[in-house]
């Protein structure tokens, strides 16, 4: 197998090669793609040092698999070129992420989507991929009639410029990079992505618009809040659900903890729930604090943490890929 990684010197970038090694992914030839300041540097993998080379060289070079981590704009400008040479593209930004012929892929969720013909394939965003695993059978078991989300996001969501700015806040220095109007260390921003006329921002619109394609659930009623808080690891979600039937709260706990790629961590007298610094480096979805929501009929309550650099991002891309070999596809 012939892969290619587009962004490979960034963060999730790194990742995918760490998410890569790890997992023993056979890759007969690796091509690491950058911007034009990155061409020229190098990259360690698996014992091998890489030259980074142009996304052009990279496209002569015929890949079976492309991951992009390089953001919309180069997305938009390559993933196409990429696919119509037969490469399989699995697209971290969110260019194709709502195009009605592109698969918004959780493998645990939706994977079925996938054929031969599925060249361009988007990876969601990062909060939406951890809050729809614990949800699908959830969906459909009971049916879902309404998700209130709030999300409290890592500075590591931002890139390096969100950890370079919390930095030199904590040091007491004028950040070198600024990612948020606003200080970030000892803080909380309730401002995630760009305001929009509805006044909800990107982010918490692609948690509603992203949920609703994943789940196959155009109607489905969601609310969300996103904020940005000091904490690298993994981002953390309060998830409120009312569902459309009766539940079972035990039974609700068990079809959580049974859905692949979930560790329920679920004892509150013992004071053991997910935290970000639990969480981080890990490939899973962790829940806790799945409780009835005593407001509502149907309604439950759970916490939802992942490392957003991982399920989020990178490893949730090279289960795509692992998927496509699995399927003897590539």
């Amino acid at each position: 197998m012939k892969l290619a990684i587009a962004g490979a010197t960034g963060l999730v970038g790194s990742k995918m090669l760490s998410v890569l090694s790890e997992e023993g992914v056979i890759i007969d030839e690796l091509i690491l793609a950058a911007s034009e300041r990155s061409i020229g540097k190098k990259v360690d993998f698996k014992d091998k040092t890489y030259k980074i080379v142009s996304m052009q060289t990279a496209l002569d070079s015929k890949p079976d698999i492309t991951l992009f981590s390089a953001g919309s704009t180069v997305s938009k400008e390559w993933v196409e070129k990429f696919a119509d040479i037969g490469s399989f593209v699995i697209d971290n930004s969110s260019a194709f992420r709502m195009d009605k012929n592109v698969p918004l892929i959780v493998p645990e969720v939706n994977a079925e989507e996938i054929n031969e013909k599925t060249k361009i394939i988007a990876n969601p965003n990062c909060s939406t991929i951890q809050l729809v695993v614990p949800l699908k059978p959830l969906q459909h078991i009971y049916g879902i009639k309404r998700l209130v989300i709030s999300t409290y996001q890592s500075v590591t969501g931002s890139g390096v410029a969100g950890i370079s700015q919390m930095e030199d806040e904590r040091e007491h220095k004028e950040p070198q990079l600024k990612a948020y109007p606003h200080r970030i260390d000892r803080n909380v921003i309730p401002h995630g992505g760009d305001f929009l006329p509805n006044d909800y921002t990107t982010e918490e619109m692609k948690l509603v618009h992203e949920t609703r394609k994943i789940l196959a659930s155009s109607n489905m009623a969601i609310t969300a809040t996103v904020v940005r808080v000091p904490v690298t690891g993994g981002h953390s979600e309060s998830v409120n659900v009312e569902f459309e039937r009766e539940y079972d709260i035990n039974e609700a706990k068990k079809l959580i903890g049974m859905m692949p790629g979930v560790v329920v961590m679920d004892f509150p007298m013992a004071n053991l729930y997910p935290m970000p610094t639990m969480v981080e480096n890990r490939n899973q979805v962790f829940v806790g604090r799945i409780r009835r929501d005593e407001s509502v009929e149907n309604g439950l309550n759970m916490w939802v943490v992942a490392d957003n650099l991982r399920k989020g991002a990178a490893t949730n891309a090279v289960q795509i890929v692992q998927y496509l070999v699995r399927k003897k596809l590539v």
